[in-house]
């Protein structure tokens, strides 16, 4: 699994407070730069997991994590920004930015481990909040409990937490699962006239609308992406959408107004992935919901916390975020 925002082992040059921006530029990101920050992000994570114990999380060729950039670049072409060096030219920092008409999300974040110290992640964290406040929108991210360092990054940078998730992982067998998926709901596949109606839903249960977002996962021009709706009496009770690229495989985003309709929008989502091990984030005071992963063959590989930096509203129902794009 990719974690979000994963500022590697951060050391932050400062005095009296303020961080040190010596000798690097933040600048927007460029179509130009892609295998530069998929390889930087590549290397962050593998060499942030093995710090930890843990081994290489991804494997084989270093241009397999591009994939984040594609999908924020699709999304939200020249929104990321990046720490140039000065005296290189070479790209020591990243961060994929995700605006959308109520917020601004923050995306994957990495700081090369030759530049630590440097005050390259505040700098990139700072730019992104300025633009927040200048803007009147909360900036929100999913960060990993694990990860002190990038938590404290955040904390210290004004953001509050306001929602935990455990991070499941479902092995799902290639005949699908052997579970029956939860009775009396009936999930079916997304269509562009649905997208209204997953708005409303969202805002109902999240606070939170990315238009956008939807018709992007709709439209599946990438051919990995899968959305399933569940109607209600007046309007959906829930959306999920799955990612199938074979370097990320989750499902999410989604929510759901309660825990039977998420449970079957997931059972949904898992048997597009037969034969695979898709990862999703519960939210971890929906117990009814966890129990039923559990019973479904999940089991936790970590946990995540969601945090804003200016208002959040309290989730009305489940939200179950993810990191392609972030959510927050």
């Amino acid at each position: 699994m990719l974690p979000p925002n994963l500022c590697t082992n951060i050391r932050e040059g400062s005095i009296a407070g303020q961080f040190i921006m010596s000798g690097y530029q933040i600048r927007s990101m460029q179509s130009g730069g892609r295998d530069e920050i998929a390889r930087l992000i590549f290397h962050s994570l593998n060499a942030y997991y093995e710090s930890i114990g843990r081994g290489k999380l991804l494997a084989g060729d270093p241009l397999s994590a591009a994939v984040f950039f594609d999908v924020y670049w699709k999304t939200d072409p020249d929104e990321g920004i990046v720490a140039v060096d000065d005296e290189s030219g070479q790209i020591i920092g990243s961060c994929f930015v995700h605006p959308r008409e109520t917020h601004i999300s923050l995306g994957i974040m990495n700081v090369h481990h030759d530049h630590f110290g440097r005050g390259v992640a505040r700098a990139l964290l700072s730019a992104i909040t300025d633009r927040g406040t200048a803007e009147g929108k909360p900036v929100r991210l999913v960060s990993s409990c694990l990860n002190l360092d990038s938590y404290s990054l955040y904390t210290r940078g004004g953001f509050v937490p306001f929602n935990t998730f455990q991070d499941v992982m479902v092995p799902v067998p290639e005949e699908g699962l052997a579970h029956p998926a939860p009775a009396d709901i009936t999930v079916r596949d997304a269509t562009p006239d649905d997208v209204d109606a997953m708005v409303a839903v969202e805002m109902a249960v999240s606070g939170i609308s990315r238009r956008a977002d939807y018709e992007y996962f709709i439209r599946n021009e990438e051919g990995f992406w899968h959305a399933s709706v569940v109607e209600g009496a007046d309007g959906l009770d829930g959306f999920l959408i799955s990612c199938g690229s074979p370097s990320f495989n989750m499902l999410g985003p989604g929510v759901a107004l309660g825990e039977s309709q998420a449970a079957a929008l997931i059972h949904t989502e898992l048997n597009q992935h037969k034969g695979r091990s898709p990862i999703l984030l519960a939210p971890v005071n929906c117990g009814g919901l966890v129990a039923q992963l559990y019973q479904w063959g999940g089991r936790n590989t970590e946990m995540h916390v969601a945090q804003s930096f200016g208002p959040a509203s309290e989730a009305k129902g489940v939200v179950m975020p993810t990191f392609l794009p972030e959510t927050g």
